[in-house]
């Protein structure tokens, strides 16, 4: 698969190197809004087709399609320009920041016969599916832990006074939206919305969140969500049920899953060690050549918007 990219940075660089394990992916063009920032990254990924016009780029024949890494407030504004362009699509999460742009892009994708697809490359892990197998062995499930806490470099240059994108909320950032997306995604693939959602943020002096909690109530459990951009935490995310726990050592890029009886001793685990990228451009790749893609991953990914919007309407804001 010929591949465009939009979006040169840390993230586009580990898609590339989780890519390059795939037989048939190429990088085969980007875009960049300079043009020595579109020279330099073709040089170092030997990429043959670099553009500096959008126009150009999105009507390209150099590319059949387009991995978008760029500011969450962008995502909505390009993948509908690439849907419409006829090009299948790889965007980066959160897919947009309302539901309503969302709905718009699926439809925009079935309407152009073209994939849309999220990059939420937890969910397409290894571990992940053998998760979902492992449910039904806890019994009654009565409470999800969740969290991805992640002390940002970019924290300290704004205590320094220094405030980088990733502390802006005018282009959509924040811990919600860049780290918390990582805990509401998991939660509502493997249980669906819940009944109700109460939150928590803490906003910090650009106006973005740096942290938050989010509790979510279900028939017969509750889940408790955490994210923070201003602390780090170690410990593993949790599914406990009556009769045994299920732990995932990172959320985000679930590599080694535990099951544990109700007396805390190990029964079994599962791990892999595959470049964590490279789950979601297989299967993205894989819904390209096929022409179609599981309707779970489109609901997934509106269940996720639905959940973001409602945890930004009902949250408790802290200075």
């Amino acid at each position: 698969m010929r591949l465009g990219i939009v979006g040169t940075n840390w993230i586009t660089d580990r898609m590339i190197t989780a890519g390059r394990t795939i037989e048939g992916f190429e990088v085969t063009a980007v875009y960049s809004r300079t043009a020595e920032r579109a020279t330099a990254f073709a040089a170092t990924y030997d990429i043959k087709h670099r553009f500096t016009d959008w126009q150009a780029f999105i009507v390209s024949d150099s590319y059949d399609a387009v991995y978008i890494a760029t500011p969450n407030l962008l995502h909505a504004e390009q993948t509908m320009a690439a849907l419409n362009a006829k090009k299948h699509v790889l965007c980066e999460k959160p897919l947009t920041l309302t539901a309503a742009e969302g709905q718009a892009l699926f439809d925009c994708a079935k309407q152009n016969d073209v994939i849309l697809m999220e990059a939420m490359k937890s969910t397409e892990a290894a571990a992940f599916n053998q998760l979902e197998k492992w449910l039904n062995d806890i019994g009654t499930i009565r409470r999800v832990n969740f969290h991805y806490n992640q002390y940002s470099s970019r924290y300290d240059k704004l205590k320094a006074g220094v405030v980088e994108n990733a502390f802006r909320p005018e282009l959509g950032n924040g811990a919600l939206t860049d780290l918390g997306v990582y805990t509401i995604a998991p939660l509502v693939r493997l249980f669906g919305l819940p009944l109700s959602v109460s939150a928590e943020l803490h906003r910090l002096s650009t106006g973005a969140d740096g942290q938050g909690t989010v509790i979510a109530k279900y028939s017969e459990m509750t889940a408790v969500l955490s994210f923070s951009k201003i602390i780090n935490s170690y410990l593993p995310s949790e599914i406990i049920g009556e009769d045994g726990i299920l732990t995932i050592d990172k959320i985000s890029a679930p590599a080694i899953i535990k099951k544990y009886n109700r007396q805390g001793e190990e029964i079994e685990r599962f791990e892999h060690h595959a470049q964590p990228m490279s789950y979601e451009i297989k299967t993205f790749m894989d819904a390209c050549q096929s022409g179609s893609i599981h309707s779970s991953k489109e609901q997934m990914s509106m269940d996720t918007l639905r959940m973001l919007e409602i945890i930004k309407r009902e949250a408790k804001i802290h200075e």
